[in-house]
């Protein structure tokens, strides 16, 4: 045990030592500031907890609404399965951060709850899709592509794949701007969180590695919230300018509305189909001249069999009857003649169709090809902003806060405390010191009357203060009340250094009791 001989912090080190009488109080309260830390804990992640559900709740509302959405969307493909996808992960997600709201209450709540006590998805879409998606592709594979648009006009549903593309980009845009607000809400959440505990936390009884691990989570919790304010920039600022960029460059409107990328491909479909309706037409034409003669025929053919079994039709008129039937042939002929020439004229001509309509289908294709693949970009780039699983800066901040969980050492806050408060303090033991002569001047001897008369002035209370007794207690000096528990007197003087207060009981007599043993009314 070895002196203070310094003069410089000797009275403080005297008064703040382990060893002056009445400061193990200090080390006493960690059991009271140990419960009210639980319930500060507790009260932390609850609020946390909170911030998870809204943010869960935020993703599963911004999915339910875009749902019915983009299934009526004109997407099709991988495309709408892409989008799709980015609603059954936010799903997920939701699910997982009501997951993690769940376990902060119920689990690490409830385990700190019974600790403290004793001594805390959605689902898919129904059906499969991917049945759906077999099944139509069949269907689809079933129907020659050719048959399709030999039919004049059936080429429209490939022109309007301009208007739809201009559309989806308009709602592919809306719908990760909301998603950027429910990000950005959970930022400002999450910053309002960390940053209403911080105060608190500084002031918590808690200390050294169990402190310095609270203190991380509410600083992951900033640096959460600003990821999750640069995933809302992005998704508004980059992936959304970038959207609308290439929208303005890809469809340009016309002034009495529509697009001209639509009304090229319409206009060249409508040429390559011209000549082919207007054989198309006189095929038609022919067709039905030809049908027409031949029911004529076949009427005539019935009237000429039923006369030859009836023997009360004379002989002239089935001789008439027969060569009207004969007329009746060869008109048939010439029209069926006609008839086959033109469908000749239709079939020679067909390749020839065929081409022009594939030449002209083939680059809306490539058009639309494009779109698909900056779509995909776009959709790749808005998937690398809401990926949190691979991002480096996400991962640091639950890197370092699982080292900080792991750097809790009891060991060693144990010894910081018996340094710091306890045993192990400095103090200064009382040794040998002469006397010495104080030389003062007539102005420090003033001062030095006025500050004690300041402090008898402040120590002394006026009336006193009411004050109630939680324990009982037997006085072992003269100079010492007792009391019971429950009972209420005046304090007339204030705590000195050993944790003593003097007091008034009700029947008049004044004496000292224990500080911590009574609480103010």
């Amino acid at each position: 045990m070895s002196a203070i001989t310094s003069e410089n912090g000797l009275e403080d080190a005297h008064s703040k030592s382990f060893w002056v009488p009445g400061n193990y109080q200090r080390t006493v309260k960690r059991t009271e500031d140990s419960f009210q830390a639980c319930n500060d804990i507790v009260a932390c992640f609850q609020e946390r907890a909170r911030v998870e559900r809204q943010y869960a709740q935020q993703l599963a509302e911004w999915s339910n609404k875009w749902k019915p959405l983009v299934e009526t969307s004109p997407l099709y493909g991988s495309l709408l399965k892409a989008w799709k996808c980015f609603l059954s992960s936010a799903d997920r997600l939701a699910s997982y951060h009501s997951s993690m709201c769940r376990s902060l209450v119920a689990e690490d709540g409830d385990r700190v709850r019974s600790w403290q006590k004793e001594s805390f998805h959605k689902k898919f879409f129904g059906g499969f899709k991917e049945s759906q998606d077999f099944g139509t592709g069949f269907a689809r594979a079933q129907k020659p592509w050719a048959k399709r648009l030999k039919k004049p006009g059936n080429y429209q549903r490939t022109v309007k794949r301009t208007e739809d593309s201009f559309q989806a980009c308009n709602d592919i845009v809306a719908c990760f701007q909301e998603r950027a607000r429910v990000e950005r809400q959970y930022a400002q959440q999450l910053a309002e969180w960390s940053n209403k505990w911080k105060p608190l936390v500084e002031t918590s009884p808690l200390y050294g590695s169990l402190l310095q691990a609270w203190k991380c989570f509410l600083s992951s919790a900033d640096r959460l919230a600003s990821y999750h304010s640069s995933m809302c920039r992005s998704l508004v600022a980059e992936d959304g300018d970038r959207v609308r960029s290439w929208q303005k460059e890809s469809f340009h409107k016309k002034f009495f509305g529509g697009f001209k990328e639509s009304q090229d491909f319409g206009t060249g479909f409508a040429r390559a189909q011209k000549p082919w309706a207007k054989r198309l037409k006189k095929l038609d034409k022919a067709r039905s001249a030809y049908h027409k003669v031949s029911r004529r025929e076949h009427l005539v053919r019935e009237r000429e069999a039923h006369a030859a079994g009836n023997p009360d039709v004379a002989i002239e008129k089935q001789k008439k009857i027969q060569e009207e039937r004969e007329a009746a042939q060869q008109v048939a002929d010439k029209v069926r003649a006609r008839y086959e020439k033109v469908l000749e004229e239709v079939s020679r001509y067909a390749p020839r169709y065929m081409e022009e309509m594939e030449c002209i289908f083939d680059q809306s294709q490539e058009e639309e090809r494009k779109r698909i693949s900056f779509l995909k970009e776009a959709f790749l780039s808005i998937h690398k902003h809401l990926d949190v699983t691979t991002n480096q800066s996400v991962k640091a901040v639950y890197s370092e806060l699982h080292n900080t969980l792991m750097a809790i050492d009891d060991q060693e806050d144990l010894r910081w405390w018996k340094n710091t408060y306890g045993p192990g303090m400095p103090t200064d033991w009382p040794q040998f010191q002469e006397w010495k002569q104080e030389k003062k001047t007539k102005k420090e001897k003033v001062k030095k009357v006025v500050e004690q008369k300041a402090a008898i002035e402040k120590s002394t209370m006026i009336g006193g203060v009411k004050v109630r007794a939680l324990y009982d207690y037997d006085g072992q000096e003269t100079d010492e009340l007792t009391f019971k528990s429950g009972e209420e007197f005046l304090k007339i003087e204030d705590e000195d250094d050993q944790g003593w207060c003097r007091g008034v009981l009700e029947g008049g007599r004044e004496g000292l009791y224990p500080a911590n043993y009574v609480e103010a009314v």
